[in-house]
C-alpha cells in the first residue's frame, strides 16, 4: 500500500489489482468497499487545473488494463485511471520527498583545496562582458588607481574597473582547511559552533510584498535580479557567521534566483579570503549569483588619501551591477552592507522601508560601546545641516552622546525609533536605489577640487540630492555593532528591529510616515577634520566636477603638503658648525 498523505491520493493493492481511493482522513482506507465512492470526475477537474494534458490511451498498451472480470474498464475509466497517475506523479515532483533524498544522497561538505582553485578559478568575475557601446572587457583588468568618478558619466562610454579573481598563490592550504565551520554556520542558522549573535525569525507577513513572484505579476521577459548585496570585506572572519549568515536567510526569503551577492576582499590573512572563496559553490547552490574578487587597495596606507581609496573600493563592489545593468530589474535595490553583526530582520526591514516610505536611499544606525556612542559620526549629516553629534571646535568628543542636539524633531523620532530624513548617512548598512547608478552613473568618489573634503558616503548623497534623489531617511529601528559581543550589547539596548517595529507602530500606534521635504539645507557643515569645521552651500563644487588629488592634504593618513626636509645656507658644507634642518608642515 502507498499512502501519500491527507488529502491526497492513495493505493491499496488488492488480489494483485490497483484500486485508487482518497485519504480524506487521518485513519488508513483499506479494502476495495471504501473504493466505490472515489470521486474521479472531481480529481480529473484538479488534474485539468493542474494544467497536465492528456495521452490518448490505448487498451492494449495503456497498461492500465484489467482483468474484466474484476473491474471492467470503459473508454472514460482508463482515462480517469491516467489522470489518477499523472496528478500522483505530480504530488510526488511537488513533494518534500525528493528534497529529502537529495540531503541523503547529497555528499558531504568537503572544503575546496587549493588544486581546485587552480583548475578551476571561475569566481563569478572573471567572464567577458560586453558594455553598450564599448569592446568586450575582462572582469579581470586592472583597476584605474587614479580614478575618483563623476557624475555625467555615460554608461555606454564607461570602462568599468573590477577586482582581480584569487589565485592559488593568493590563499592559504591551512587555512583553506579550517573553513568547514564557518560554511556550515554561515549557511545554517541553527549552527551552533559560533557564539555569535542570536536573532530572531523576521516577520513574514510584514515583508512578504519584498517577494516579487508573490506580489507583483510576474513576466519572464523581464530582467529578473532585484536585490545586489554589496560588501567590502576585510581581516573580518570573526564577523562574517553572523553577518554571511543573515544575508544568506535574507536571499532565500526574498528569492535566491532574484540575488546577487557581490563581495571584494583582499589583503586579510585571518581566512576571510579562504572562506569567501569556499563560499561560492553554497550560495550558487541556492541559485543566487556571486561574484567574489580581490584588490590590493589599502586605505590606510601611508601616504593614501582615505577616501580616495576607500571610493574605489566601493565601486569595485558594485562593478557587476554597473557591467550588466540589463539583468537587473528597474526597481532593483543596492544592500550595502559593513562587516558588522547584523541580523536577518535588519536587512528585511532596511528593504521594506526604503520600498514603504518610497525612498531613495536608507539607513541603520551603527554604534560602538555596547551601543552608548554613535559611531558613524563624521558621514552623518541632519536636515539642518550638522552632523548628527556634537563636536566643539576644540574637537572633544565629550559631548558625542548628545545626537541631534540641536534638531529636536529629529531627536524625538531617534527616540521612539521612527524613520526621519536626513541630507546624508551611512551608519554601517544602507540600501539604495540602483537606477540612479546606471541611469545617472553616479559613483563613490573624493571631494572635488574646491569641495569640502567629506566622507565618500557623505559625497554620494550630496549627488543624490544633485540629481533629486533627496529622499534618504534614517531607520532608527535597525541598530548594529561591529562584533557579536557589540551588537548584543546593541540590541540589549536599543533592540530588535522586530521588537521595535512591534513597540511602534502596534503597541504605541504611531505613524512611521516620513514627511518628505524636497530641498535640502542650504548650507552643510564642512567638517575635513575635528578641529576645523566651518559651513558651506551644500551644492559647493557641484557644477565644476574637477578631480582633486588628496593623498598630499595632511587629512586622516594622507601626507602633509611639502612634507620634506628644507636645507639652510648654514648645513655644515661651508664650515659652519651643525645642521639646521627644519619640517615645515601645512
Amino acid at each position: 500500500m502507498l499512502l501519500v498523505g491527507p488529502g491526497r491520493v492513495a493505493f491499496h493493492y488488492m488480489q494483485g489489482m490497483p484500486y485508487p481511493c482518497l485519504n480524506n482522513g487521518a485513519e488508513t482506507i483499506t479494502g476495495r468497499n471504501l473504493c466505490h465512492g472515489l470521486n474521479l470526475r472531481a480529481l480529473s477537474i484538479r488534474c485539468t487545473r493542474l494544467k497536465i494534458s492528456l495521452p490518448t490511451l490505448n487498451s492494449q498498451s495503456s497498461g492500465l488494463t484489467m482483468a474484466s472480470s474484476l473491474w471492467p474498464m470503459r473508454s472514460s475509466e482508463r482515462i480517469y485511471m491516467a489522470l489518477l497517475l499523472l496528478c500522483l506523479f505530480y504530488i510526488f515532483l511537488s513533494s518534500p520527498i525528493l528534497k529529502h533524498a537529495e540531503s541523503i544522497v547529497k555528499p558531504a561538505w568537503k572544503a575546496p583545496t587549493i588544486s581546485d582553485i587552480s583548475e578551476s578559478s571561475d569566481l563569478g568575475i572573471e567572464e567577458t562582458v560586453t558594455l553598450e557601446g564599448e569592446s568586450s572587457h575582462d572582469f579581470g583588468d586592472d583597476i584605474d588607481e587614479h580614478t575618483t568618478a563623476a557624475v555625467t558619466v555615460d554608461p555606454g562610454e564607461e570602462k568599468v574597473s573590477l577586482p582581480s579573481v584569487p589565485t592559488a598563490a593568493d590563499l592559504d592550504e591551512s587555512r583553506m582547511g579550517a573553513v568547514g565551520p564557518y560554511i556550515a554556520a554561515i549557511m545554517d542558522p541553527r549552527d551552533t559552533h559560533f557564539d555569535r549573535l542570536q536573532c530572531p525569525r523576521p516577520l513574514k507577513d510584514r515583508y512578504k510584498m519584498l517577494r516579487q513572484r508573490e506580489s507583483l505579476p510576474y513576466d519572464i521577459h523581464q530582467p529578473q535580479k532585484r536585490f545586489f548585496f554589496a560588501l567590502n570585506l576585510y581581516q573580518c572572519a570573526y564577523v562574517l557567521p553572523r553577518l554571511l549568515g543573515s544575508v544568506v536567510e535574507a536571499m532565500r526569503f526574498l528569492g535566491p534566483e532574484d540575488c546577487v551577492l557581490s563581495i571584494v576582499g583582499g589583503r586579510s590573512d585571518d581566512g576571510t579570503t579562504e572562506i569567501l572563496v569556499a563560499l561560492k559553490d553554497e550560495v550558487e547552490g541556492l541559485n543566487a549569483t556571486y561574484y567574489f574578487g580581490t584588490s590590493d587597495i589599502d586605505p590606510l596606507k601611508s601616504g593614501n588619501d582615505r577616501v580616495t581609496e576607500l571610493a574605489k573600493l566601493r565601486n569595485l563592489a558594485l562593478a557587476p551591477l554597473i557591467a550588466q545593468h540589463e539583468e537587473y530589474a528597474r526597481d532593483t535595490s543596492v544592500i550595502f552592507l559593513n562587516d558588522v553583526s547584523i541580523c536577518t530582520d535588519d536587512i528585511l526591514e532596511l528593504i521594506y522601508q526604503k520600498q514603504h516610505q518610497r525612498a531613495d536611499m536608507v539607513c541603520a544606525m551603527d554604534w560602538n560601546n555596547n551601543g552608548d556612542t554613535f559611531y558613524d559620526s563624521w558621514i552623518g549629516r541632519s536636515m539642518n545641516g550638522d552632523l548628527f553629534v556634537e563636536v566643539p571646535q576644540s574637537g572633544s568628543f565629550e559631548f558625542s552622546h548628545n545626537l541631534f542636539w540641536n534638531d529636536r524633531k529629529a531627536r524625538s523620532h531617534i527616540d521612539d525609533k521612527l524613520p526621519l530624513q536626513v541630507f546624508a548617512c551611512w551608519n554601517g548598512a544602507v540600501v539604495f536605489q540602483a537606477e540612479p547608478l546606471l541611469s545617472h552613473s553616479i559613483r563613490f568618489r573624493a571631494a572635488y577640487k574646491g569641495e569640502c573634503y567629506s566622507g565618500e558616503p557623505t559625497l554620494f548623497c550630496k549627488d543624490l540630492w544633485t540629481l533629486g534623489h533627496g529622499r534618504i531617511a534614517v531607520i532608527p529601528s535597525v541598530n548594529v555593532g561591529y562584533n557579536d559581543d557589540q551588537s548584543r550589547g546593541v540590541k540589549a539596548k536599543h533592540g530588535y528591529a522586530s521588537g521595535n517595529v512591534q513597540q511602534t507602530e502596534h503597541d504605541m500606534g504611531l505613524s512611521t510616515e516620513i514627511d518628505w521635504k524636497k530641498s535640502p539645507p542650504q548650507l552643510v557643515k564642512c567638517q575635513p577634520d575635528w578641529t576645523h569645521s566651518s559651513w558651506a552651500p551644500w551644492d559647493e563644487a557641484a557644477g565644476d566636477h574637477v578631480p582633486f588629488d588628496w593623498s598630499r592634504s595632511g587629512y586622516f593618513n594622507a601626507k602633509k603638503p611639502f612634507d620634506k626636509d628644507l636645507e639652510f645656507e648654514k648645513d655644515g658644507k661651508d664650515g659652519a658648525v651643525g645642521i639646521g634642518r627644519w619640517k615645515r608642515w601645512l
